[in-house]
């Protein structure tokens, strides 16, 4: 089996993990959207990372997903709504039993990639590493954090995940990446259309506790129902926590609605309501929010699903 970790994404993430791989002596190859994108990647002659100030260059080999050869392991590192449409154009180039790491935001997307790609392994990730683009195929390396790796329907460690270890990635293989993904998704849905729709910095929602406890009592009933009591331990706590610790920066949903880009809202709040739908619950504060910030979202022009 080839050890090529494949990057299917230049964002924030996937370039953080690329060319900390590619330090690492890794081989890593960025698979891009077309061949526009594969052209202005080769014009800049690719990825730079700015770590504590200092930039440093990684000339990364890179593709498209029509390129020929095999994948036997990949890191889809773009947003939750483009992740099963990705990985839909790289079906063909899938090797039997291929490995398919998927890292992102929220719920839904995972099982929308495993769907079509039965005989792949899909390895979910949920990270809280801070990373941001400062331009075009460069990103700063914003605040050290931990990616939690795990197989809902395999326990076993994968023979590459040393390659993380190597390549000074924090990280560690859980048997609970349910757990994880769910008390995320619930912080996400306290917080981060909160500040979408009050305008604000994390910090800003010290002035609306009031809200923010309420949508933390409803998210921790959603999550026992769901079957995650781990998860709806200490929720409006640790929600709180994260306000304080995160008080000077903006969400990325708040992020994604400034710079005019589609959100992740159906992956998060959306699917929060469609899994209280399913288990017949009546969550007024999140319902409220939800359609609350379905409004905003259309009245910007922006998708809201």
């Amino acid at each position: 089996m080839s050890s090529t970790w494949h990057i299917l994404g230049a964002g924030s993430l996937g370039t953080l993990w690329a060319c900390r791989l590619a330090r690492a002596g890794k081989a890593v190859r960025l698979i891009l959207r077309d061949a526009a994108r594969l052209q202005a990647y080769q014009q800049a002659g690719g990825l730079t990372l700015v770590e504590q100030e200092q930039p440093r260059h990684y000339a990364i080999p890179a593709e498209t997903a029509e390129a020929g050869g095999p994948i036997h392991r990949v890191l889809v590192a773009c947003k939750a709504y483009d992740a099963a449409p990705a990985i839909a154009r790289l079906a063909p180039r899938l090797a039997d039993g291929a490995t398919i790491v998927l890292l992102q935001n929220g719920l839904g997307s995972q099982d929308e990639v495993a769907e079509q790609v039965p005989l792949a392994r899909c390895i979910f990730a949920s990270s809280t590493e801070g990373a941001f683009r400062e331009g075009d195929f460069q990103v700063r390396f914003a605040g050290q954090g931990f990616t939690w790796l795990g197989d809902p329907a395999n326990p076993a460690v994968p023979d590459w995940f040393g390659d993380l270890q190597d390549a000074g990635i924090p990280s560690e293989w859980t048997v609970d990446i349910l757990t994880r993904l769910w008390r995320k998704l619930a912080l996400n849905c306290a917080i981060n259309p909160l500040t979408v729709l009050h305008d604000c910095q994390n910090g800003g929602l010290l002035g609306h506790l009031g809200e923010v406890e309420a949508l933390s009592v409803e998210l921790a009933g959603l999550l026992q129902r769901c079957g995650q009591p781990e998860a709806a331990i200490d929720l409006a706590e640790d929600v709180q926590r994260v306000i304080l610790a995160t008080a000077a920066n903006y969400s990325s949903m708040y992020q994604d609605v400034r710079a005019g880009r589609r959100t992740e809202v159906h992956y998060l709040l959306g699917h929060a309501c469609r899994a209280a739908a399913r288990h017949g619950m009546a969550l007024p504060q999140l319902e409220h929010l939800h359609q609350r910030l379905v409004d905003n979202l259309r009245a910007r022009g922006l998708p809201s699903a």
